[in-house]
């Protein structure tokens, strides 16, 4: 008798407990890359301030796709009513642009869906956490230079390393953006640049 009523004390008690926790937002991310924007999304993930108030869902586009298709499969996951907001992470890519940008942000825009856009490449956003780029960068040398700066041998990053130095890499992603501002430089023009910072800035609030 007194262990059944233990039992039940017990259940009440994990079931107060449950109640309590907080519900997490629930964030979308659609990527282009298969290696070091997912293993930097996967980092942030594990973060104890991302993960307790936020649960990341990352999406990786199996063949690769350009924005307007990221920015279409988002759309689709923006009617779930249980999906509190939508993520895109895409490249410019220079000297040649991927196609149909513009048309990309505009309907991401219409459609209530959030833009990371790194010009000319993810690559930008990762020379950011070691040192600043004040000059325009092709993909190719922005590529090389990533490589060089953490000595890895591909494309997959070991985002752990990254993690202590986002905040100076957001830093200067803003100042990227005030110059632009101030020079009247627009898109597609304004490179070096990357919105991952407002990324970050979003997922990481308390």
């Amino acid at each position: 008798m007194a262990a059944r009523e233990q039992r039940r004390r017990g259940s009440r008690t994990l079931k107060r407990t449950t109640e309590k926790r907080p519900e997490l937002r629930t964030v979308v991310v659609f990527c282009e890359g298969v290696n070091s924007e997912p293993d930097y999304v996967r980092a942030l993930k594990k973060l104890p301030n991302v993960a307790s108030n936020t649960a990341l869902d990352l999406q990786i586009h199996p063949e690769q796709g350009v924005p307007l298709t990221l920015v279409r499969r988002a759309q689709e996951y923006k009617r779930d009513p249980e999906v509190d907001e939508c993520w895109c992470l895409f490249d410019v890519e220079w000297p040649k642009h991927h196609p149909n940008l513009q048309e990309a942000i505009d309907l991401a825009h219409a459609s209530d869906i959030n833009l990371a856009i790194s010009n000319p490449c993810f690559e930008i956003w990762l020379i950011l956490h070691h040192q600043d780029q004040a000059s325009f960068i092709n993909t190719a040398p922005a590529e090389r230079l990533s490589r060089k700066l953490d000595n890895r041998p591909g494309k997959s990053i070991d985002a752990a390393v990254y993690m202590p130095l986002r905040k100076e890499a957001a830093r200067r992603a803003r100042l990227f953006d005030k110059r632009h501002d101030r020079d009247g430089t627009q898109f597609p023009h304004d490179n070096p640049s990357s919105g991952m910072y407002k990324f970050l800035q979003e997922i990481e609030k308390e």
